[in-house]
């Protein structure tokens, strides 16, 4: 049974997310606010379990099933017409946005890592951030690598050491809780359904197919689980002579207070480093957390060490002051 303050803690969410969207997408900006007035959306997703409330998987769901909504009053109709089918896609899915271009900010963090380096993708949904020295890169218009199908583009302020070169990559290791397969067409689909409507939507979608070639022609080793429980059995697997790298980008909010510590502390006692692109404040010492744990950028961080802020889906980094 569901109360006022549980429907209101709902629509606070969705509030939040019109701001957070207004720019990349108009049009799911639009649809937030609109949920966030609609007492009868608000209660069909005060009846889900609270982690799976969010906007970005409930607009997914509703484009996976059908497309995007053209407004409000088409989303509250088909939220109404179907409402077990919606709610059975958002138990069983889960908003694993794929985005290649964060690539474009976990370079730099690479390039201060010695190699070889064997990257260990928690969160890795289908693994296409495993896979930055398979991408070409421009940074201000300077290139970085031999131009490849995934060419990512990325403008930058501040002192970001933009490398010379690409790193040396010998090991490829994801861990989800279900991970994603590009070869399977649902699979496929779903990563497509998660990347938002607007100005960014078609150059996203091309980037998104080019990088799931590269996936399907070299996959990534990809394990089954918790960040947690699964994260020793995946530095079991990395080479010798290579340098372990315990990554993840936008993944934190998602993962319950309590089991988002005991990762912290976990991946802080081990030996590998450790780069993490998350909301501010979701890694300590990273910032003031904003609602929700979005915001307007990621922190870039290595081993716990802010470097830089970003685009939260890539191409832009504004690099921090060195610490005095």
């Amino acid at each position: 049974m569901t109360d006022d303050a549980d429907l209101e803690r709902v629509a606070e969410g969705y509030r939040a997310f019109v701001a957070d969207a207004a720019e990349e997408s108009p049009a799911y900006s639009a649809l937030s606010a609109a949920v966030a007035e609609d007492s009868d959306v608000l209660r069909f997703l005060a009846a889900l379990p609270s982690r799976k409330r969010h906007p970005p998987l409930f607009f997914a769901t509703l484009r996976f099933l059908g497309g995007v909504p053209a407004d409000g009053a088409e989303l509250r109709e088909r939220v109404a017409a179907d409402p077990d089918r919606l709610r059975t896609t958002m138990l069983g899915r889960a908003t694993q946005t794929n985005e290649p271009a964060r690539c474009t900010a976990l370079l730099p963090a690479l390039a201060l890592i010695d190699g070889p380096l064997a990257l260990v993708e928690v969160g890795t949904s289908a693994g296409l951030c495993l896979y930055p020295d398979r991408y070409s890169y421009e940074y201000d218009g300077r290139p970085v690598g031999p131009r490849r199908p995934v060419h990512l583009r990325c403008t930058t302020s501040g002192d970001v050491p933009v490398p010379t070169r690409l790193p040396q990559v010998v090991a490829r290791i994801g861990v989800d809780l279900n991970p994603l397969d590009v070869t399977h067409p649902d699979d496929l689909a779903w990563l497509r359904a998660l990347v938002w409507p607007g100005p960014r939507e078609a150059d996203r979608l091309a980037r998104l197919e080019a990088a799931a070639a590269v996936a399907a022609d070299d996959p990534p080793t990809l394990l089954t689980g918790d960040l947690v429980d699964r994260l020793s059995d995946a530095l079991a697997l990395v080479p010798g002579g290579a340098t372990p790298v315990v990554m993840h980008t936008a993944l934190l909010p998602y993962v319950p207070r309590e089991r988002r510590a005991e990762f912290v502390e976990r991946v802080r006692g081990l030996s590998c480093r450790w780069i993490a692109q998350e909301g501010a404040g979701m890694v300590p010492g990273t910032g003031e957390p904003y609602p929700g744990g979005w915001g307007p950028y990621f922190v870039l961080s290595l081993d716990g060490r802010p470097l830089a802020h970003t685009a939260p889906h890539g191409g832009r980094i504004d690099w921090l002051p060195a610490e005095v």
